[in-house]
């Protein structure tokens, strides 16, 4: 069963960085004004951030990091563990990580760990960094998840480009024994792996001169082996089945009132998916918050993003309970129930 709690851990601040070039979905030139504009009323993507060409997650997560630091009063020497969420890393080898803990100035003691997820993934990192701090052994973590997904989509791919946004986040986690236990549900279906995949790159497809060979799939749809594919269909229906399937699964397990939690904070993919899963749910809009439309889908960093761009009047510096929930790529699912303190810091969005 992967329904467990995580105690003794606190969240003490969040902070988020954004590239400045804003990318506008109704201006877009290559399609039809006809197609964004359909595309942007079924996905609710107006605009998106998009990084330049010298711009990586690494360089986004620095300045996240350094940014949280700061306005939460921690020296970079205070952190023992740091866990980075990307699919967009910056090498193959080494871990990216590493290097977010050396721009830091943060001591070569400290635990630094990748973990390739997607959508699903912010909620799986805060279980492993809360894991592994739980027991007191370290006290202060960061978690970093964010993405440059405009490096992986084809520009010809009206399926993929419109739709992702470069966005990172950094999450600062502190040993607390009168912390609220962080209660979680986790799990993964690898049937539907093709769902969502890039499929020349790695090990078992590894990159060939034929890799970059663009192949037209319909009209709209070109795109080449090393670039993201997404099946649509087949998300959407995972999407809204699984995701309120997680978040029942949790509160039932726990006997959570749904109407205590203050705020659902679900992965940003698809304006019309979330707002199936809210109406599955019975979730009243004003506890939905959304980011997509100014942000579009930002991987890892969407549930974060959310919190920073759309909550930080109602939860900076008090005390809420929310419930995240993060799905997709893998296929995986990941939901938490946790509460924030009087303390809790979000910081204004920086860009870089």
């Amino acid at each position: 069963m992967a329904t467990f709690t995580i105690p003794n851990v606190s969240i003490k601040g969040v902070a988020c960085c954004v590239p400045p070039a804003i990318v506008e979905n109704l201006k877009h030139s290559f399609f039809s004004q006809e197609d964004m504009e359909k595309f942007v009323d079924a996905t609710g993507v107006k605009q998106r951030r998009r990084v330049e060409k010298n711009v990586c997650t690494s360089d986004l997560c620095v300045k996240a990091g350094e940014e949280l630091l700061k306005s939460i009063n921690w020296s970079p020497s205070d952190i023992e563990v740091i866990v980075l969420i990307t699919q967009s890393a910056d090498y193959l080898l080494p871990i990216s990580s590493a290097l977010i803990q050396n721009r830091l100035g943060i001591s070569t003691k400290c635990i630094c760990i990748d973990i390739p997820l997607g959508c699903s993934g912010y909620v799986y990192g805060m279980s492993v960094l809360g894991a592994l701090m739980n027991s007191g052994k370290f006290k202060k973590g960061l978690l970093f998840a964010g993405d440059t997904s405009s490096k992986s989509v084809s520009k010809k791919d009206k399926s993929t480009e419109p739709l992702f946004g470069d966005a990172a986040s950094a999450t600062a986690f502190e040993y607390n024994e009168n912390a609220a236990e962080m209660k979680f549900d986790l799990g993964s279906d690898g049937s539907g792996y093709e769902a969502i995949i890039i499929k020349d790159g790695g090990f078992r497809n590894q990159t060939t001169v034929d890799s970059f060979t663009e192949k037209e799939y319909q009209e709209g749809i070109i795109r080449n082996d090393c670039q993201l594919v997404l099946d649509g269909m087949e998300v959407f229906s995972f999407g809204i089945s699984q995701a309120p399937k997680t978040v029942n699964a949790l509160v039932d397990f726990y006997q959570i009132d749904k109407s205590i939690v203050d705020f659902y904070i679900f992965h940003q993919a698809n304006l019309m998916m979330n707002k199936k899963i809210a109406k599955k749910l019975k979730l009243e809009d004003e506890k939905v918050p959304i980011s997509l439309d100014e942000f579009g889908n930002t991987s890892s960093a969407s549930i974060p993003m959310t919190i920073v761009t759309r909550l930080q009047n109602q939860i900076n510096n008090k005390s809420s309970k929310l419930i995240l929930c993060g799905f997709g790529v893998g296929l995986s699912w990941g939901t938490v129930y946790l509460e924030t303190t009087n303390d809790f810091s979000i910081v204004n969005l920086v860009e870089y």
